[in-house]
């Protein structure tokens, strides 16, 4: 498995938070001001900012800043060893890994789901596609929407003889990571032409950098389809697709069906929690789930700071889950959080 970004071999979705000690206590109260500022992908921005302002309320000494720079370059600076906490959708690769200046422990932070949404004139109710599918579209070998092997998956709708309009991100996306990772798993042809990766070698398509712009390129374009985490989908009104699973069942994405999908594979985690959710067996699985990661130095090089990191993880795999939940988002299986939780509290 091989990352690509413009600086660094990496992973993806990244978030870095960068520990800044404040020279003013909060209050009076002599305690020191920590401000955690936070680099990465836009895609769980939503959630990150709830935690961050939930957190703060707990503990008004930590303030937060987050911005969406890019994952790659999150990463970059973790493995790099300047950055206090990164994040992505997979494993950091193994040679990365052991390039680091410091060890890093992995931790799933919450799941997430990539849905595919579409504009297809007739088609907004219900649109059902497959792992193929999907492979001959996003490699472009199937070029219209009434093409033979998409309407044969839905009987039911009129598809319009309309060229489809590929829209996919640009490089060091986690979002693409995920998406690839499962096409990659129904499609050797597609393996060998795109490959998986945060930076897919995509033949077709228009790039774009913000998850905000591909969304409303696919609002404006007849025809068009793309991919995004769930709940910028839900929150875009864009139809989202159906896919089909290795049960042979057309799910939608949800915060139900994408637990099922790593429940499904709860028993194949390791220590390391090293495993892909996508295309998980299950009737009610669906197909295009992934945890989202944090890289964490397993020792601090700022006692202080790491002590503010290992409490916010601390929150994060306890009253964090929940805001997950409430919000919409999957949350660790229990039997997978409870292993993460005892791995979050080895950082130091």
């Amino acid at each position: 498995m091989v990352m690509k970004s413009s600086h660094y071999l990496t992973s993806s979705l990244a978030i870095v938070l960068v520990t800044l000690l404040a020279p003013f206590p909060p209050g009076g109260s002599g305690q020191s001001s920590i401000m955690l500022v936070a680099t990465g992908s836009s895609l769980p921005e939503p959630l990150y900012l709830s935690w961050a302002d939930e957190y703060h309320k707990q503990h008004p000494e930590i303030h937060f800043r987050y911005l969406p720079e890019g994952t790659a370059e999150s990463a970059n600076r973790i493995l790099a060893g300047t950055g206090d906490l990164g994040g992505g959708d997979a494993p950091i690769p193994e040679k990365d890994l052991k390039a680091a200046v410091h060890p890093i422990v992995e931790l799933p932070a919450v799941l997430i789901g990539i849905a595919v949404v579409y504009n297809v004139p007739g088609a907004q109710g219900g649109l059902r596609l497959s792992g193929l599918a999907l492979a001959n579209i996003y490699s472009g070998k199937t070029k219209t929407w009434n093409d033979p092997d998409i309407v044969k998956l839905n009987p039911d709708i009129k598809l319009p003889n309309l060229s489809i309009q590929v829209a996919h991100r640009t490089e060091g996306k986690g979002s693409s990571y995920i998406f690839s990772d499962f096409l990659c798993k129904v499609s050797p042809e597609f393996q060998a032409k795109v490959g998986r990766g945060v930076s897919p070698k995509w033949p077709v398509g228009a790039s774009f950098a913000r998850t905000e712009d591909l969304l409303d390129n696919v609002r404006s374009t007849p025809g068009a389809i793309g991919y995004t985490e769930l709940k910028w989908a839900d929150k875009s009104g864009l139809p989202v697709a159906r896919i089909r699973n290795p049960a042979g069942e057309f799910v939608k994405p949800s915060g139900k069906s994408i637990e099922e999908a790593a429940s499904a594979l709860a028993n194949k985690m390791t220590d390391d929690f090293r495993v892909s959710l996508t295309n998980a067996p299950g009737r009610d699985s669906y197909p295009i789930s992934s945890f989202t990661w944090l890289y964490v130095p397993a020792v601090a090089s700022d006692p202080e700071r790491g002590r503010a990191v290992a409490g916010y993880l601390r929150w994060v795999f306890s009253a964090g889950q929940e805001i997950a939940r409430s919000q919409g988002y999957a949350p660790l299986p229990s039997s997978v959080l409870t292993k993460v939780q005892a791995k979050a509290a080895t950082v130091r």
